[in-house]
Protein backbone atom coordinates (compact mmCIF):
# COMPACT_ATOMS: atom_id res chain seq x y z
CA UNK A 1 0.00 0.00 0.00
CA UNK A 2 1.66 3.19 -1.38
CA UNK A 3 1.62 6.33 0.89
CA UNK A 4 0.10 9.71 -0.13
CA UNK A 5 2.56 11.59 -2.32
CA UNK A 6 2.98 14.36 0.44
CA UNK A 7 4.27 11.53 3.16
CA UNK A 8 6.88 10.46 0.58
CA UNK A 9 10.26 11.06 -1.52
CA UNK A 10 8.41 9.84 -4.79
CA UNK A 11 8.08 13.90 -5.41
CA UNK A 12 10.76 14.70 -8.33
CA UNK A 13 11.44 17.76 -6.66
CA UNK A 14 11.13 16.48 -3.43
CA UNK A 15 13.95 14.00 -4.63
CA UNK A 16 15.81 16.74 -6.11
CA UNK A 17 16.18 18.40 -2.97
CA UNK A 18 16.91 15.37 -0.71
CA UNK A 19 19.78 15.47 -3.47
CA UNK A 20 21.12 18.51 -3.12
CA UNK A 21 21.19 18.51 0.90
CA UNK A 22 22.59 14.77 1.17
CA UNK A 23 24.52 13.77 -1.24
CA UNK A 24 27.96 15.59 -0.02
CA UNK A 25 27.30 14.85 3.28
CA UNK A 26 26.91 11.17 2.62
CA UNK A 27 29.75 11.29 -0.04
CA UNK A 28 32.40 12.60 3.04
CA UNK A 29 30.29 10.34 5.53
CA UNK A 30 31.37 7.28 3.36
CA UNK A 31 35.42 8.68 2.51
CA UNK A 32 35.92 9.17 5.95
CA UNK A 33 35.01 5.93 7.08
CA UNK A 34 36.29 4.02 4.42
CA UNK A 35 38.62 5.85 1.84
CA UNK A 36 38.26 6.42 -1.42
CA UNK A 37 39.49 2.95 -3.04
CA UNK A 38 36.01 1.32 -2.83
CA UNK A 39 34.52 4.63 -5.17
CA UNK A 40 32.35 6.21 -2.40
CA UNK A 41 30.69 8.30 -5.19
CA UNK A 42 29.63 5.31 -6.83
CA UNK A 43 27.87 4.42 -3.01
CA UNK A 44 26.14 7.49 -3.06
CA UNK A 45 24.60 7.52 -6.88
CA UNK A 46 23.46 4.03 -5.56
CA UNK A 47 21.80 4.50 -2.17
CA UNK A 48 20.01 7.38 -4.16
CA UNK A 49 19.02 4.55 -6.47
CA UNK A 50 17.53 2.52 -3.40
CA UNK A 51 15.85 5.26 -2.53
CA UNK A 52 14.48 6.42 -5.29
CA UNK A 53 13.24 2.72 -5.92
CA UNK A 54 12.15 2.62 -2.26
CA UNK A 55 10.63 6.34 -2.76
CA UNK A 56 6.86 5.31 -2.03
CA UNK A 57 8.22 3.89 1.33
CA UNK A 58 10.45 6.26 2.90
CA UNK A 59 8.89 9.31 4.40
CA UNK A 60 10.70 12.31 3.79
CA UNK A 61 11.56 12.75 7.70
CA UNK A 62 13.49 9.16 7.34
CA UNK A 63 15.50 9.67 4.38
CA UNK A 64 18.70 10.54 5.77
CA UNK A 65 18.69 7.42 7.88
CA UNK A 66 17.38 5.44 5.24
CA UNK A 67 20.00 6.76 2.35
CA UNK A 68 23.32 6.56 5.39
CA UNK A 69 22.10 3.13 6.07
CA UNK A 70 21.61 1.88 3.15
CA UNK A 71 25.24 3.77 1.66
CA UNK A 72 26.99 2.06 4.78
CA UNK A 73 25.68 -1.35 4.09
CA UNK A 74 26.98 -0.88 0.33
CA UNK A 75 30.51 -0.16 1.47
CA UNK A 76 30.68 -2.78 4.29
CA UNK A 77 29.37 -5.45 1.57
CA UNK A 78 32.21 -3.94 -0.71
CA UNK A 79 34.78 -4.11 2.18
CA UNK A 80 33.65 -7.79 2.63
CA UNK A 81 33.85 -8.63 -0.94
CA UNK A 82 37.13 -6.47 -1.04
CA UNK A 83 38.26 -9.09 1.71
CA UNK A 84 37.32 -12.24 0.07
CA UNK A 85 39.74 -10.64 -3.91
CA UNK A 86 42.19 -10.04 -1.15
CA UNK A 87 41.86 -13.60 0.42
CA UNK A 88 42.26 -15.56 -2.46
CA UNK A 89 45.13 -13.60 -4.55
CA UNK A 90 47.17 -13.42 -1.29
CA UNK A 91 50.16 -16.08 -1.20
CA UNK A 92 50.64 -17.67 1.82
CA UNK A 93 54.06 -16.00 3.61
CA UNK A 94 56.11 -18.23 6.03
CA UNK A 95 54.82 -16.89 9.17
CA UNK A 96 57.04 -16.75 12.13
CA UNK A 97 55.84 -16.34 15.74
CA UNK A 98 57.04 -17.00 18.91
CA UNK A 99 53.67 -17.44 20.00
CA UNK A 100 52.89 -21.40 20.88
CA UNK A 101 50.50 -23.09 18.38
CA UNK A 102 47.74 -23.63 21.01
CA UNK A 103 47.76 -19.48 21.47
CA UNK A 104 47.34 -18.93 17.98
CA UNK A 105 44.60 -21.52 17.86
CA UNK A 106 42.96 -19.73 20.62
CA UNK A 107 43.02 -16.53 19.10
CA UNK A 108 42.25 -17.78 15.68
CA UNK A 109 38.72 -19.25 17.27
CA UNK A 110 37.99 -16.25 19.28
CA UNK A 111 38.23 -13.85 16.77
CA UNK A 112 36.13 -15.95 14.84
CA UNK A 113 33.27 -15.94 17.45
CA UNK A 114 33.54 -12.68 17.91
CA UNK A 115 33.26 -11.76 14.39
CA UNK A 116 30.25 -14.25 14.17
CA UNK A 117 28.64 -12.38 17.29
CA UNK A 118 28.71 -9.30 15.94
CA UNK A 119 27.11 -10.58 12.97
CA UNK A 120 24.11 -12.03 14.74
CA UNK A 121 23.59 -8.61 16.53
CA UNK A 122 20.47 -6.43 14.79
CA UNK A 123 21.45 -3.96 12.18
CA UNK A 124 20.95 -1.00 14.23
CA UNK A 125 22.83 -2.26 17.35
CA UNK A 126 25.64 -3.21 15.05
CA UNK A 127 26.11 -0.07 13.29
CA UNK A 128 25.63 1.95 16.01
CA UNK A 129 28.49 -0.04 18.15
CA UNK A 130 31.02 -0.62 15.08
CA UNK A 131 30.83 3.24 14.70
CA UNK A 132 31.36 3.43 18.75
CA UNK A 133 34.05 1.25 18.93
CA UNK A 134 35.75 0.88 15.96
CA UNK A 135 35.61 4.38 14.62
CA UNK A 136 35.30 5.92 17.92
CA UNK A 137 32.38 8.12 17.67
CA UNK A 138 30.98 9.34 20.72
CA UNK A 139 27.05 8.90 21.13
CA UNK A 140 25.70 12.10 20.06
CA UNK A 141 27.91 12.19 16.64
CA UNK A 142 26.25 8.84 16.20
CA UNK A 143 22.81 9.92 16.38
CA UNK A 144 23.34 13.14 14.36
CA UNK A 145 24.91 10.45 11.52
CA UNK A 146 21.56 8.19 12.15
CA UNK A 147 19.30 10.32 12.97
CA UNK A 148 18.36 9.01 16.13
CA UNK A 149 18.39 10.41 19.55
CA UNK A 150 20.95 9.67 21.66
CA UNK A 151 19.25 7.74 23.90
CA UNK A 152 18.62 5.21 20.95
CA UNK A 153 22.29 4.98 20.73
CA UNK A 154 22.82 4.30 23.87
CA UNK A 155 20.46 1.80 24.14
CA UNK A 156 21.60 0.28 21.03
CA UNK A 157 24.95 -0.35 22.09
CA UNK A 158 24.48 -1.48 25.32
CA UNK A 159 22.28 -3.89 23.77
CA UNK A 160 24.91 -4.81 21.61
CA UNK A 161 27.04 -5.11 24.33
CA UNK A 162 25.00 -7.52 26.65
CA UNK A 163 24.42 -9.97 23.76
CA UNK A 164 27.97 -9.64 22.78
CA UNK A 165 28.90 -10.89 26.55
CA UNK A 166 26.11 -13.72 25.97
CA UNK A 167 27.52 -15.08 23.06
CA UNK A 168 31.27 -15.20 23.84
CA UNK A 169 32.02 -16.64 27.29
CA UNK A 170 35.67 -15.12 27.48
CA UNK A 171 34.61 -11.16 26.99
Amino acid sequence: MQKSLNNNVCNENRFNSLFNKYAKDLHHFLYYKFGDHLNPKDKVQDAFIKLWQNCSTVSPEKAKSYLYTVANNLMLNAVAHQKVVLKHQKIKPTEHSNESPEFLMEEKEYRKKLENAIANLTEAQRVAFLMNRVEGKRFKEIASLLDISTKAVEKRIYGALKKLREDIDEL
